[in-house]
């Protein structure tokens, strides 16, 4: 250990995340760089000064010469020297996975939201130059920099969001492909009085509760599994409504359209449902692959492709939902989800 000490403070190792890993390994070990938006997520960077910060370097005791030199997010870095994939390609964006989500949604202005439902579901609301600080355990991070222009954002995270359905897939044995979820969860009018808090890791924002642990509520004699299954469907969105009215509530900004991606998001029983329960509109992009496209976008602008106001030209609407839901039967479900929220907390001790 102290040799390996010994060589950090010589500055002979370098450390990062996965981005400046890629982009050395694609020059060839000419480039040790980051982003803002990955710098923001190894607690040792300052998002308001956008240096990395002696202080928690010092708690730490992190050397400096560790840490790759911190770029915005869209401009050209270098050019790849690696013979393998090409030379001279120009390496012009960098961004975290939720943050090129976001842009990719073209979430480009304060107040526009976007949620990705995979394994887990992940919101992320631009807040624009505004640093807001949260009370309520979502995050405070920095959405992405172009040019001189620094846009910030506010984040929560659902650790189980589709990894419910793959659960009742896999572990249950209820039906055999994912898709077949909405199928049988139609097959019936409502979830029977069935609640499913799918706290299998634990809950995340705006709970932070890893002792948690799941649990399904108001099982009868008539509870089948398209029951079961629909009450997962609907778990996924009442925790993503959780997070988005406490998204809403600390920004200061109201909501009024969610803008959705990932496997999840082709089910429109389940973007029916988040539209009713969070009387919001939501909607659904042509194109749900929206972090690759978000680093495209970024790379694109860098290199002079396109411009952020051609960009908005190229977003199309695959569906949008709305609210149909009563909002007296809203309420019933949201005080019987909450209810059984509080039940599965501080389980395993």
């Amino acid at each position: 250990m102290s040799r390996v000490r010994g060589q950090a403070e010589r500055g002979e190792l370098a450390f990062g995340t996965i981005d400046s890993w890629l982009v050395w390994k694609l020059t060839n070990g000419e480039l040790h760089i980051t982003d803002v938006s990955n710098a923001a997520r190894t607690l040792l960077f300052n998002i308001d000064t956008m240096q990395w910060d002696d202080e928690l370097l010092a708690l730490f005791d992190i050397p400096a010469s560790l840490l790759p030199t911190v770029k915005s997010s869209s401009e050209i870095y270098g050019q790849t020297r690696n013979q393998e994939i090409g030379a001279g390609i120009p390496i012009a964006a960098i961004a975290g996975d939720q943050q090129a989500g976001l842009f990719g949604q073209l979430c480009i202005n304060a107040g526009m939201a976007k949620c990705t439902y995979g394994t887990g579901s992940f919101l992320m609301m631009n807040t624009g130059s505004q640093r807001v600080a949260s009370n309520n355990g979502l995050l405070t991070t920095i959405a992405w920099q172009i040019g001189d222009q620094i846009q910030y954002a506010l984040e929560g995270g659902v650790f189980v969001g589709g990894a419910v359905i793959q659960w009742l897939r896999d572990g249950l044995q209820l039906f055999e492909q994912a898709a077949d979820s909405e199928r049988l969860a139609g097959s019936v009018d409502d979830n029977g009085g069935v609640y499913f808090v799918p706290a299998l890791t634990g809950l995340g924002a705006p709970h932070w509760d890893p002792h948690a642990r799941g649990a399904i509520f108001g099982i009868t004699r008539g509870t089948t599994s398209a029951h079961l299954t629909r009450a997962a469907l609907e778990s996924i969105c009442f925790q993503v409504d959780e997070v988005l009215q406490l998204l809403s509530a600390e920004s200061g900004t109201p909501i009024a359209q969610l803008r959705i991606d990932g496997g999840a998001s082709v089910n429109n029983m389940l973007a029916q449902f988040q539209a009713d329960i969070s009387a919001v509109e939501v909607v659904r992009p042509t194109n749900l692959e929206t972090t690759a496209l978000g680093a495209a976008y970024l790379a694109g602008i860098a290199i002079g492709l396109w411009t952020i106001d051609e960009l908005n030209q190229k977003w199309r609407i695959d569906r949008s939902f709305h609210e149909t839901m009563p909002p007296l039967e809203v309420k019933l479900l949201k005080r019987y989800w909450l209810k059984a929220v509080e039940r599965t907390k501080n389980w395993a001790e």
